[in-house]
């Protein structure tokens, strides 16, 4: 099971999970593992991959590994609202799966919401 790390030292994943925001949001996940733990950590992210994109609210999700021998890895997952995430990490089932990560893997979640930025981003 991989250990959990905050990405905010102010506000939790778990606080995140008990709001009610509007809209979609996007969960960035950044995994590090030991180098020799590359392929157990692709096969239990695919593992939960598999489940997430079959639970309501799902969107698409993309992984991502560090370029020149990093072995930092981000998930960026989309979701039509914090409910439907919350239901979906929260799902025993999911839960099950995640006990399946290398010993190595850290995880650091975080919710996010886009912005619009005048000139630069679209809401």
């Amino acid at each position: 099971m991989p250990k959990f790390k905050e990405l905010d030292n102010k506000v939790s994943i778990v606080d995140q999970l008990q709001t009610n925001e509007d809209g979609s949001v996007v969960l960035i996940n950044v995994f590090t593992i030991d180098p020799s733990d590359e392929e157990a950590l692709l096969a239990s992210w695919s593992h939960d991959a598999d489940f997430m994109k079959a639970q309501p609210g799902y969107i698409s999700t993309q992984l991502h590994k560090g370029i020149g021998g990093s072995s930092t890895f981000i998930n960026y997952a989309i979701w039509e609202s914090v409910e439907s995430f919350r239901d979906a990490f929260t799902n025993p089932e999911f839960q099950k799966r995640i006990a399946q990560y290398p010993d190595s893997a850290v995880a650091a979640p975080h919710l996010f919401k886009k912005l619009a930025v005048k000139g630069h981003c679209v809401d």
